[in-house]
């Protein structure tokens, strides 16, 4: 490797956890404002991060040139399916820990492994099947204790927002994965910015509050500091492949657990501690044997011959 390739992977991985790092932050402010409801602070989360896109469109190329797309209806099933996730994983926030939140939603690699076989028609490898069901005992012995409260309870009520929002973030991928060469990156995250803004308003009729002065600055924030990881998460793919990236995001799960330490006075369990190592452990799996067999291009292959582009 040379000494260029070196300094742009490595430039690559420090944006890269630089987005990770801002978007536990974006979730922490989430949290705090708990008395938003989650339509309101997707609202917020996705509106405010539009002027930083734009201001990054226009440096990019011009903003006709990055929204440009070539398929509608992709942008539109995507940024629908997005927009559910992100909704879905705010609820979440409002009944579970950041720790257990972060570790539940790093099923969604693992989750993307099955959606890929039924939709792409990926087949079935003996590893990723070791690593499927390694991450699902992980979730597991997360959610276990949360579950036995009650079907009922505040916490098993979190732990069915979260799953459901890890699964349509698997989905989600699963379309950004099959799109990818045949959009464009900017035209990806401002069509779902976009989409999820228009969508959040929908929840409007069902009981958004006025926010006070600190509430406000915590949504603005997140939308802010939102778009800007977006912003890193793109450019960090400019300089190093996905599956030399796809470990770092784990520093998410050491960012969480100090914020919630120190922030919610979250004290992470050791059942969520154990549970975590077993998801992160087949997650790490999962993205060394997608390294190895180079899945974006058979994705898109697979995508073009089932007719969903």
């Amino acid at each position: 490797m040379t000494t260029s390739i070196q300094s742009n992977v490595t430039r690559g991985i420090f944006l890269m956890m630089s987005a990770i790092t801002v978007f536990t932050v974006m979730s922490a402010f989430i949290k705090a404002a708990d008395r938003v409801p989650a339509g309101e602070a997707m609202f917020f989360r996705s509106i405010m991060a539009m002027p930083i896109i734009l201001i990054w469109l226009v440096t990019h190329g011009g903003i006709r040139a990055g929204i440009r797309t070539k398929s509608v209806r992709n942008h539109a099933v995507r940024g629908i399916v997005g927009s559910c996730a992100m909704g879905l994983g705010f609820a979440g926030l409002k009944y579970l820990p950041l720790p257990e939140v972060t570790a539940i939603r790093f099923v969604s690699p693992i989750l993307m492994v099955v959606l890929a076989a039924f939709i792409l028609g990926e087949r079935f490898r003996f590893v990723r099947i070791a690593a499927v069901m390694l991450g699902f005992i992980g979730v597991v012995i997360i959610v276990a204790p949360r579950m036995s409260v009650g079907l009922g309870s505040n916490e098993a009520l979190g732990v069915g927002l979260t799953l459901g929002s890890a699964c349509l973030a698997a989905l989600a991928q699963v379309f950004v994965k099959g799109m990818s060469g045949r959009e464009s990156t900017t035209a990806i995250v401002f069509w779902f910015s976009a989409t999820a803004t228009v969508l959040s308003l929908l929840t409007l009729p069902f009981g958004w509050v006025w926010p006070n002065g600190y509430e406000l600055a915590l949504l603005v924030g997140a939308g802010v500091i939102g778009g800007l990881g977006q912003i890193l998460l793109t450019a960090s793919y400019r300089f190093a492949e996905a599956g030399v990236l796809a470990p770092f995001t784990y520093i998410a799960m050491l960012w969480s657990l100090l914020i919630g330490y120190f922030w919610f006075d979250e004290v992470p369990t050791m059942a969520m501690l154990i549970g975590a190592a077993f998801v992160i452990s087949a997650g790490v799996i999962i993205v060394l044997r997608e390294r190895a067999l180079g899945g974006d291009a058979t994705a898109r292959r697979k995508v073009k011959a089932k007719g969903l582009e």
